[in-house]
């Protein structure tokens, strides 16, 4: 009889529905955060928060005003960066967007229904459908599973994007401070070139210096105010870059920073095998192994459909007048008669190819960078332990020298004004090696993956 295959279709139908439906995704009540959350505390200690409502504002409002009381830490930085930064909590967004798509996957497409009514000739005639797309239903475990991966990637791509923001305020935060502390002395430098450029005039009407003498110490002056300018300027820029980066505005762009930059450890971190550190704990590479994987998976699709592109079930009822009310169902299937799917497979082939170089670039980017980092990180260290321990002593210990011997008559004045300009550069190199430090540590954690990747 005709209603019976339609009779016996409608349980099966049923079945399988409960079946994918039973399966499908739900979304989670952080949209993934607690994963990314998980992964910067065990790379640098900190982790951010996806703000969601106002009570959330508030409470980054509240630690906003209490750590901008105190002047600002290199690890008080990080944390409000990883809370206030715009750019950053756009990024954390992304995982809705991602877990939506994960959700979506997973759901059925909804039925279609058709309603055709029909007379003529005194005869009415009255049909109803109701369509299922049979692909999205027998594809919807394999897709719900590729956007599964893809929110996994989507979870490590915003830990990684969290880690960059973090190693980029770090570094900023020690070029402000830097550039704040070799303002000042810059100042100090100035303060000190002027009062000699002033003697050596006075000097020079007594006669009691020549011409080159007193021109030499007006161009130190000169070069000493350059300096002073130059560096006001270093000032503002770094400074508004690491205000940039913590999302700052108004009255909060007034926080306060230390006089000076962190001493130097007492000991260079040793780390074994800097390169397995990296290809170990980079969220980069993790990412891109996933990418490889998703793109795997996408070509199994397209193979598995390539000759399936639209392959619909509906369920046919029809009456008419004086007629018996006839049931059914209906398959439409497309033809492959002018696009077999060939090209749809060797695009998703080219793709995945091209996914699996990217993977080795990122690997072997990852190796290079982590040894260029450490080379860095340790040369960055000796340099500036060389002035901390041999150039600064030195420099001291021959200023006070050409003290003596200036009270002693011993030495001119120009000599104790040449060792003060010498010493001042002395000075200037030794607080530019510091930072060259504190970044290069900054570098190395980034490159390794984090703080704790070395353990």
């Amino acid at each position: 009889m005709p209603g019976r295959p339609a009779a016996r279709l409608a349980p099966a139908l049923a079945v399988a529905m409960a079946v994918v439906l039973s399966g499908c995704a739900s979304f989670s009540g952080d949209q993934g955060f607690s994963a990314v959350a998980q992964a910067t505390q065990e790379r640098i200690g900190q982790q951010g928060k996806l703000l969601r409502s106002d009570e959330d504002h508030k409470a980054l409002a509240g630690l906003l005003q209490e750590q901008l009381k105190q002047p600002l830490t290199a690890d008080g930085a990080v944390q409000i960066a990883l809370l206030n930064n715009r750019g950053l909590q756009a990024t954390y967004w992304s995982l809705g967007i991602a877990e939506a798509d994960l959700v979506q996957a997973g759901r059925l497409q909804n039925p279609a229904f058709g309603y055709k009514h029909t007379q003529g000739g005194g005869d009415t005639s009255i049909e109803r459908t109701l369509g299922f797309n049979l692909v999205s239903l027998i594809t919807a475990p394999l897709a719900s599973r590729i956007e599964g991966r893809r929110f996994e990637q989507a979870k490590l791509a915003v830990a990684e994007q969290a880690l960059k923001v973090a190693a980029e305020t770090r570094r900023a935060y020690y070029e402000a401070v830097a550039a704040a502390q070799a303002h000042e002395y810059a100042l100090q430098v100035r303060d000190a070139a002027e009062a000699g450029a002033e003697l050596g005039q006075r000097m020079q009407k007594a006669g009691n210096w020549s011409k080159l003498d007193a021109a030499r110490e007006q161009a130190f002056h000169g070069d000493a105010l350059a300096e002073a300018l130059r560096s006001g300027k270093q000032v503002n820029a770094s400074r508004e870059k690491l205000t940039r980066l913590l999302g700052l505005s108004g009255a909060e762009s007034a926080f306060k920073l230390p006089p000076h930059l962190p001493e130097l450890p007492s000991a260079v971190q040793e780390v074994a095998d800097v390169e397995q550190a990296a290809m170990r704990n980079r969220l980069d590479i993790q990412a891109a192994k996933l990418e490889t994987g998703h793109t795997a998976s996408t070509l199994g699709l397209t193979r598995s459909t390539r000759f399936i592109n639209v392959l619909e079930l509906a369920a046919v009822r029809e009456s008419a007048t004086g007629q018996p009310r006839e049931r059914g169902y209906e398959i439409t299937l497309e033809i492959p008669l002018f696009d077999w799917g060939s090209a749809r497979v060797a695009r998703a082939e080219a793709v995945y190819m091209q996914a699996v170089n990217k993977l080795a670039e990122t690997a072997a980017n990852a190796q290079s960078e982590a040894r260029e980092s450490y080379h860095d990180y340790r040369a960055s260290y000796e340099l500036a332990k060389h002035y901390r321990d041999n150039v600064i002593p030195l420099r001291r210990q021959v200023s006070q020298e050409t003290l003596l011997r200036y009270n002693g008559m011993l030495a001119s004045t120009f000599e104790l004004l040449a060792d003060s300009r010498e010493q001042a550069a002395a000075v200037s190199a030794y607080i530019n090696a510091l930072k060259e430090f504190w970044v290069a540590q900054t570098n190395l954690e980034a490159a390794m993956g984090g703080k704790g990747a070395n353990k």
